[in-house]
This record gives C-alpha cells, structure tokens and sequence, in this order.
C-alpha cells in the first residue's frame, strides 16, 4: 500500500509541475506577469521551469525519490512565499488556483519525505558521515 501512495503522490506532483512547464517556457502572459511582479523576469521564470523540470524527472525515477520531493518542496515554498508576500492568493483573476496547485505540491512532497523517512534519514547520515572526515 505505501508503494502504491508513494507512485500516486509522485506522479501527482510531477503532473503539477509538469503542465506549468509550458506556460513559463512560453512567455504565457500570466507567467511573464508573475516573474515580471517579483522581479525575476525572464530568468527565473525560465531557471524555474527548469528546476520544476528536474524535480519531475527526479520524482518519476524510484532511486532519486527523495531528491526530488526535496527540490520540489523548495521550489514550491518559494512559490508559496511569493504568494503569500507580493502575488496574492488570486494571480490575474485565477481563483486561487496557482496557489491552490502549489499547496498540494507542498503538502504531497512533505508526504513523500514523510513516507521515505528511513531513506531519508539513511541518505542525511551518510552525509553528514562523509562531511565530519
């Protein structure tokens, strides 16, 4: 059963941040607004693309799970932080959307770190092992 949420979770997240790939890579006007907003256009919009690109990659690849719920939870946070402080909850009449989509990428990414958490802690100290030689 854990394996099976596991794959539902990721491939949610990957779906999310998948399909925004191509309004940012195409100067969709709401991307442009948004990065334009924050100060960030058009390289982060398209450093943001590719980092959503990589976290997708990374979550669909079972041996790299774990990096990508963590770079994806990053990004997202990111994303979380400027709606909260200078977008607003509703982007160009969205509903909410966006930030609706971006809480669930936050809380399924949290899941996945939640259900891999022996990997995880396995992972941590075998850095900080190889950082104290």
């Amino acid at each position: 059963m854990k394996d099976i949420t596991l794959l539902i979770l990721r491939i949610i997240i990957s779906l999310i941040l998948l399909q925004t790939l191509y309004f940012k890579f195409t100067a969709s006007p709401e991307s442009v607004f948004i990065f334009s907003t924050l100060g960030l256009e058009p390289y982060g919009r398209i450093l943001s693309g590719v980092g959503e690109l990589v976290a997708s990659i990374l979550l669909l690849i079972p041996s790299t799970v774990i990096l990508g719920a963590a770079l994806s939870l990053g990004i997202i946070s990111g994303a979380l932080v400027s709606h909260l402080t200078l977008l607003g909850i509703v982007v160009m009449d969205d509903g909410g959307l966006l930030f609706i989509l971006a809480l669930v990428v936050f809380f399924l990414s949290i899941g996945i770190l939640i259900l891999k958490k022996e990997e995880l802690k396995e992972l941590l100290n075998q850095y900080i092992k190889k950082g104290v030689k």
